[in-house]
């Protein structure tokens, strides 16, 4: 067995924080999965964390926005309908207005909306809540914050 095939494995994803001008964030509703959720995916092979919310943000809302500093790094464990611990990066993709035209990607999303901090709290899985207020307050402080490591979801 070579030592790449003993190297641990490990997907990647990307979020884009999105807020309106009443500080709300934009969440999005995929149709294959019961809770809500950032835009954004799965970095693709040969991307790079930046690249993968930029794109997805396209794909999933019809807008192109700048991807800012990122916010947040967050380790989740595998989870059933994942074998693989993810590293979830958050980056800040600005504020737009509550009424900017979104394109919803109907092959996956039903629906999009903008919500407080504590609504969203009751939309998003427990594993990924935390998401959100640490999102702002690297907005507001200028740092990346590395949020404590959900070892097993679901």
């Amino acid at each position: 067995m070579s030592y790449w095939e003993t190297v641990h494995r490990v997907l990647s994803g990307a979020g884009a924080y999105i807020t309106d001008e009443q500080d709300r964030v934009l969440l999005v509703k995929p149709n294959y999965r019961p809770h809500w959720g950032f835009a954004g995916g799965t970095v693709d092979a040969g991307e790079h964390p930046a690249e993968a919310c930029a794109r997805e943000v396209v794909e999933e809302i019809g807008l192109t926005l700048d991807v800012g500093a990122l916010l947040t790094v967050h380790w989740v464990g595998a989870m059933s309908d994942r074998p693989y611990p993810l590293v979830h990066f958050y980056f800040d993709c600005g504020t737009i207005a509550s009424d900017t035209p979104i394109v919803l990607q109907e092959a996956e999303l039903d629906d999009y909306g903008f919500f407080t901090h504590e609504e969203s709290a009751r939309l998003l899985p427990p594993w990924a809540a935390d998401r959100v207020p640490a999102a702002a307050a690297a907005r507001r402080s200028g740092s990346t914050i590395y949020l404590p490591p959900v070892v097993s979801a679901s």
